[in-house]
């Protein structure tokens, strides 16, 4: 048995995958300790949609509330299409009022979440965030794992009983632990614009919308910020001839922008990112004591919103597990459980619903964009249909599958 200093599961990255799986642990009397690269929680503009079966879980973790006061409720998302500016479908979540609490979607932008999370951590003394600690390294030593970190001091060794890998895309605990990222990365990048221009002044929007266009999908999505009247985000695709300064040029900003909603004078962009994006999934979630969460087991495109919910809920079944196990009330091969349900899921699911909405978005062929279109607008006429894509789009269909496989 290692001593008490050592006796404690360590987690990399202060994401809000890495926070929560803190929280959780802490929760359940699991001493944790948290190892941040950076000095503080940054408020990057990142992935904001929380979709219902992940407020399910934040509602479990004493959190649903205080992200909801902090974000937006949104009750309904569209579908358009961009060349005739026809709305195609509007899709209603109260249909799902009998399947979950939250029949609605909040747009917390994740470092809000992230804070909230830091702070319930304050609560339990056996929770050590290290911030400015890089995780550079680990070694499974079979009975503990011993992880290599640089610290404002120096390089340090830290040991533990379980480590969490939750340092993204990057992930060096993936990569320490040989273990493969399966998958591609789109020739085109992601490039995200934020305007405080109020679109529902001349359109029927939705806090969330989709707008199809053969040339060049958008995506427009509203956030609180920091409070009325928020900000709202647009989502584009590049051209794969751009250059990273002629995408980010304040002219071309500002003719994606006025191709998509057309007004008076220009933009007021208050923030610009321009982003690679991937569809990749790592071979194995677990490697003994070595377990993968977030971004650090899977990466997706942002159309639908999945990828930081698929690390929530990455979080919450991984550290379920993991309590039972800390605990001697199941065996560690109940661990393996984890890597079934959540990869397989994550590859049926939110892999296959991510690449399906960018290709549904930028179809080309006439053909192809006339179908799914009109698919889409009968989906929403039929509640019954609409109420079965909704409960795939709010990720509810995919923790009920992940809990069915043994």
């Amino acid at each position: 048995m290692a001593n008490a200093n050592t006796d404690r599961v360590l987690i990399a990255g202060a994401g809000p995958v890495g926070l929560i799986s803190a929280l959780k642990l802490s929760q359940e009397g699991i001493p944790v300790t948290l190892f941040e690269a950076g000095d503080r929680l940054y408020d990057d503009p990142r992935a904001a949609t929380t979709h219902p079966a992940t407020l399910e879980m934040l509602e479990d973790l004493g959190v649903a509330k205080e992200a909801e006061e902090v974000g937006l409720v949104c009750k309904d998302f569209c579908f358009w299409d961009r060349p005739t500016g026809d709305l195609v479908a509007r899709f209603d979540h109260s249909l799902l009022a009998d399947e979950t609490r939250f029949p609605y979607v909040v747009q917390c932008e994740q470092f809000k979440l992230s804070k909230i999370v830091r702070k319930k951590l304050g609560d339990f003394p056996d929770a050590e965030i290290l911030f400015s600690h890089e995780v550079t390294g680990q070694e499974d030593k079979g009975d503990e794992v011993v992880v290599d970190v640089t610290t404002p001091e120096g390089p340090k060794q830290f040991t533990g009983r379980y480590l969490i890998g939750s340092d993204g895309g990057r992930s060096v605990v993936r990569k320490s632990a040989d273990i493969s990222f399966e998958g591609f990365t789109y020739p085109e990048r992601f490039i995200v614009f934020t305007t405080p221009y109020n679109f529902q002044q001349n359109k029927d929007v939705s806090y969330r919308n989709y707008f199809a266009d053969p040339d060049e999908w958008c995506n427009l999505f509203k956030v609180a910020a920091d409070g009325p009247p928020g900000l709202w985000r647009t989502v584009f695709p590049t051209r794969e001839e751009e250059t990273d300064e002629e995408v980010m040029s304040d002219d071309s900003i500002q003719a994606r922008l006025a191709k998509f909603f057309p007004k008076d004078g220009e933009y007021d962009v208050v923030h610009r990112n321009i982003y690679v994006t991937h569809q990749r999934v790592a071979q194995t979630f677990r490697k003994g004591r070595v377990m993968l969460a977030g971004d650090s087991a899977h990466v997706n495109n942002s159309i639908g919103g999945m990828g930081l919910n698929g690390g929530i809920h990455d979080a919450v079944n991984l550290t379920e597990k993991l309590s039972q196990v800390w605990k001697g009330e199941a065996e560690e091969s109940l661990l393996d459980l984890y890597d079934r349900q959540r990869r397989t899921t994550c590859v049926e699911f939110v892999q296959a619903q991510t690449i399906q909405n960018k290709k549904r978005l930028e179809a080309k062929d006439p053909e192809s964009r006339a179908k799914n279109l009109q698919e889409l607008r009968e989906t929403a006429a039929d509640p019954a249909r609409a109420k079965q894509f909704m409960l795939g789009t709010g990720m509810i269909s995919m923790i009920r599958r992940s809990y069915e496989i043994e």
